[in-house]
């Protein structure tokens, strides 16, 4: 046989939704590991940290440990450490996204922060949005984790990062730069942490306008699930197509 190939795999509408896998998603995982090929949970979600995130999935049934993931967070703390080494930042996001920017050398403040850092989070307010757009204008830059405007949640759709940041870019004149997919230096990043190469690597993702664009820029296989946002009447819409359309990963053979 073939070597496998390795895979990329969003985590919402890919692996679960909301709060239960989707089904066959333990069995694609466990097909992965009895071809020992080497995969990676990409997800925007930056809210919790990858053994959190573990934690999350172990308890759903699928056979994942922290370093089977890698978060929209983990990418925007390696970006800032790249670009200015020990900065200071403010933050609005959750767990996920403070140890990552802590774990990069960086100091969380509202005094005079080289960068403001948004992500997804559970309790954003008036008051944060509100001085996020005063430091901005005072001179801080911004930065996004991700851009998805919405995600799959219990019950329906959720805003995400990608609204809030809409927001704060109207208030304060200053455009986000979103270190997330689709930003091809998400993926690069990915790619490096598992010593893989863009030529033997699949994009499995449920989102035309951020899995697949992803994955298409960065010269990945592609493939799209309909578990999850994109629709298989909305895929013509986009100028751009997925090497593959399957209805879950419980169809694809690794």
């Amino acid at each position: 046989m073939e070597p496998p190939k390795n895979y990329f795999i969003d985590m919402d509408g890919v692996l679960v939704r909301g709060g239960a896998i989707i089904p066959g998603a333990d069995r694609f995982l466990a097909r992965l590991r009895e071809r020992r090929a080497r995969f990676l949970i990409l997800t925007n979600n930056s809210r919790f940290t990858p053994g959190d995130l573990a934690h999350r999935l172990q308890g759903m049934g699928l056979d994942v440990t922290p370093d089977d993931i890698f978060t929209s967070a983990m990418a925007t703390a390696r970006f800032l450490q790249a670009q200015r080494p020990n900065g200071t930042a403010f933050v609005i996001g959750d767990s996920g996204l403070t140890w990552a920017i802590h774990s990069a050398g960086y100091i969380i403040t509202d005094r005079q922060p080289d960068y403001v850092v948004l992500g997804e989070s559970a309790n954003y307010t008036l008051e944060l949005f509100t001085q996020a757009v005063r430091l901005i204008e005072a001179g801080a830059r911004f930065i996004a984790t991700n851009p998805d405007p919405n995600g799959p949640g219990e019950g329906g759709m959720v805003p995400a990062c990608g609204a809030i940041a809409a927001l704060i870019e109207k208030a304060s004149g200053v455009n986000a730069f979103f270190v997330g997919k689709p930003n091809p230096l998400m993926m690069r990043m990915a790619l490096k942490h598992i010593a893989a190469h863009s030529e033997n690597t699949v994009m499995i993702g449920d989102r035309m306008d951020t899995d697949i664009i992803a994955g298409v820029q960065t010269g990945l296989d592609t493939i799209l699930v309909l578990s999850g946002v994109t629709r298989r009447g909305e895929v013509n819409r986009f100028p751009y197509r997925p090497g593959r359309i399957v209805e879950s990963v419980a169809e694809i053979e690794p």
